[in-house]
């Protein structure tokens, strides 16, 4: 492990094949339907797997000059490739391409990152300053990929640890000095102790519409009761919609998974639906 960050000896050869592997690796995440909302897509939209692959060329890297300009040939054949192998595979065709304008400016920002982050390899008790904000940009991928595994397990969960086990493995491998490693390390684990329990009190909310009072299907106002059948999934309410002038029912899902809504009028009879809960979007069936 401690050869990946320091004894390879990384030509540019290298560097180009390195690039043109992430990008089509991504690619196929991106277009595989059986990656949508999996760890395995996270790397098309996320940058935990960047930020290891940006500080293993750091690392490897015999200068500050040659790891900034490296970081940014890497960056700059990578990222475009990613979507030019989409192109075919995707509704949107080359109108793809407008999403890469955000990391064009990550790419930009190679350049300094590259060369600023090379001066963590002079292994001083600052160089754990230059790590420490990009444990903290770490640190705030783990408090979101925490929520989203809280809300629909195990969705998410390769990724929450990845962000967690590089953090603690960048101070480990990156410093020998004991001073920076154990700045970095300590911070490190503070950073994941906080977000995990400020994300343990702050859960993951999906709220949503899921009925509306309607003559053709279901009518209903604020004399009904709603409820799920398994409050373990959130809340449901009835509440005015003034811009439909009519009656909604309105979900704060907590959890992902199955369970039933019921909507109860005034003599006891009940309307049952099946609800499906998934992340950002729901199943609804009547039954009853």
């Amino acid at each position: 492990m401690k050869k990946l960050f320091g004894g390879i000896n990384l030509t540019w050869k290298k560097v180009v094949v390195f690039s043109i592997f992430a990008g089509i690796y991504t690619a196929i995440m991106a277009i595989l339907p059986i990656t949508d909302h999996t760890s395995f897509a996270d790397i098309t939209v996320s940058f935990e797997v960047w930020i290891l692959l940006g500080i293993l060329i750091i690392m490897n890297s015999k200068s500050a000059k040659d790891s900034a300009l490296k970081c940014f040939v890497f960056f700059l054949i990578s990222q475009p490739l990613i979507y030019l192998l989409q192109v075919p595979f995707s509704w949107q065709g080359w109108g793809l391409f407008k999403f890469y304008r955000y990391w064009f400016g990550w790419t930009i920002a190679c350049v300094p990152m590259g060369f600023i982050g090379y001066y963590m390899k002079k292994d001083k008790w600052w160089s754990a300053l230059i790590l420490i904000p990009m444990l903290f940009f770490l640190g705030n991928h783990y408090r979101l990929y925490l929520g989203e595994v809280l809300f629909d397990f195990p969705h998410h969960l390769l990724s929450t640890l990845f962000c967690a086990i590089t953090m603690i493995l960048y101070p480990i491998f990156i410093f020998n000095d004991k001073k920076p490693k154990m700045i970095a390390l300590i911070v490190s684990i503070l950073i994941i102790v906080f977000m995990s329990g400020f994300t343990l009190l702050n859960r993951t909310i999906y709220n949503t519409i899921v009925l509306v009072s309607d003559e053709e299907t279901i009518v209903f106002d604020d004399s009904f009761k709603v409820y799920l059948d398994n409050d373990k999934f959130g809340s449901v309410k009835i509440v005015y919609d003034d811009n439909l002038e009519d009656y909604r029912v309105d979900a704060e899902f907590k959890k992902a998974g199955k369970t039933k809504i019921v909507l109860e009028d005034t003599e006891g009879n009940k309307t049952i639906y099946d609800i499906d809960i998934k992340r950002d979007s729901f199943d609804l069936k009547k039954v009853k």
